[in-house]
């Protein structure tokens, strides 16, 4: 705990030269501010990984902490970071321009950021300022109210979806027959979800707390407010829709004779129909959203499809290539779900999705890593997915900009730094005894 508190108090406190500023503050800083802030930050992230490794280890061993006591590390870890600046990213300047937008009666469907001039657009990156919000509408019914309070009110309610994650977690894993422990390390303490959703103030937050609260309804045989809760959950972001499929296979069980999952799919749709028109029509904002899902990504995007399209000269052919793969990829894993349980298939699923889409980043791998925490056996998939999370945490600079040679190597330093206070700590404990005698 105290070793994970280091980490992120030192993020934070390097955050605040080298994370995501507001633009008119980053211009003012002097360059050796910023380059010193970026060596602490990622200094305490190789503390920080280094505890929540450790961490894994006792939760794998004899005696593993208390469910309470990994929720009580999670929120002392949490805390220094609820003070920083965002990090890692200013897609929470979209969200506030967004919300900004809504209040101002502007379709946020048809207009980027641009069109409300100033500093709540110049803060926006230059590449989304001209393009329409991907998020649902049930996002924007909160981002309105949020954007009052700015960044604050932002990573509040990021906060209220990660808190409503991390105590479901421990049920949903039992229900699954994964240990809840681990669960909560893998879900909740996992440096992504701290970096991403806590420092970030990133919108998944919020999808993952809806969806996870979906799959308990579901797991406890409440079909009806799991798919209510499961549609919420996709009109924050569209990927969740993919809960649905939970929803309607744990129905169909629920059913007697024939057709029963072809009954439980067409019931789960309806829910799912009459929660979106509800919702769309609370919120006002229309039904714009549905065209604005296909926003382009960035052209300079590294994910897989991007990468290839861009070498062979055909992004857009590699781009659908990819959607049908990951397709391809969720029919199969559907098709196995009776061996592999609906909560581990949405897992692979979704991370299907993140990973053969137009656009990743580090926070998209948590799509399917929540599932895979609470539902995948103990193994290699879980070693895989704890081995990614360690890698994708140092993989971009708290600025939320693409690295230059200089900032990769003062982020190696800080990390390399880490090692010292590790390499002290193992010392002290292997002497320790020898003292003692």
């Amino acid at each position: 705990m105290a070793l994970g508190l280091a980490g992120t108090a030192a993020l934070a406190a390097g955050g605040s030269a080298a994370g995501a500023l507001p633009v008119r503050d980053g211009i003012a800083l002097p360059h050796g501010e910023a380059a010193a802030g970026l060596l602490v930050a990622y200094f305490g992230l190789g503390l920080l990984v280094a505890a929540w490794w450790r961490l894994g280890r006792l939760v794998r061993g004899p005696r593993p902490p208390s469910i309470r006591a990994l929720l009580t590390t999670f929120a002392v870890w949490a805390a220094p970071l609820l003070l920083a600046p965002p990090l890692f990213s200013r897609d929470v300047y979209s969200y506030l321009a967004q919300g900004a937008m809504v209040n101002a009666g502007i379709d946020v469907y048809t207009h980027g950021p641009s069109v409300l001039g100033g500093t709540a657009a110049a803060e926006v990156p230059a590449i989304w300022r001209n393009s329409p919000a991907p998020y649902g509408p049930a996002f924007l019914a909160l981002a309105r109210y949020g954007a009052h309070a700015g960044v604050i009110g932002m990573r509040a309610l990021a906060l209220l979806g990660v808190a409503l994650l991390a105590t479901l977690l421990p049920r949903l894993a039992r229900r699954c027959g994964a240990d809840p422990a681990a669960a909560v390390w893998l879900g909740a303490l996992n440096p992504l979800v701290l970096l991403h959703l806590v420092a970030g103030a990133h919108n998944d937050a919020v999808m993952l707390g809806l969806l996870g609260a979906g799959l308990g309804a579901a797991l406890a045989r409440r079909p009806i407010p799991a798919a209510a809760l499961v549609t919420l959950a996709a009109l924050v972001k569209a990927p969740a829709a993919l809960g649905l499929l939970v929803v309607a296979s744990l129905w169909a069980e629920q059913l007697q004779g024939r057709w029963r999952l072809a009954r439980a799919g067409a019931a789960t749709a309806a829910v799912a129909g009459a929660a979106t028109v509800a919702v769309t029509a609370v919120t006002g904002v229309g039904y714009g959203w549905i065209g604005a899902l296909t926003t382009p990504a960035s052209a300079s995007n590294w994910s897989l499809v991007n990468v290839l399209g861009r070498f062979i000269g055909t992004p857009d052919v590699w781009r659908l290539l990819g959607m049908a793969a990951a397709a391809l990829v969720i029919a199969a894993v559907w098709l196995f779900r009776e061996r592999l349980g609906p909560v581990y298939a949405l897992g692979i699923s979704l991370l299907a999705v993140a990973l053969l889409g137009p656009a990743i980043r580090p926070w998209y791998l948590l799509w399917g890593l929540v599932p895979l925490a609470v539902a995948a056996p103990d193994g290699r998939v879980r070693r895989l997915a704890a081995l990614a999370s360690a890698v994708l945490a140092l993989a971009v600079l708290p600025s939320g900009f693409a690295a230059t040679p200089r900032q990769i190597a003062l982020a190696a330093t800080g990390a390399a730094l880490a090692l010292l206070p590790l390499a002290a700590i193992r010392l002290i404990r292997l002497v320790r005894p020898a003292l003692a005698s």
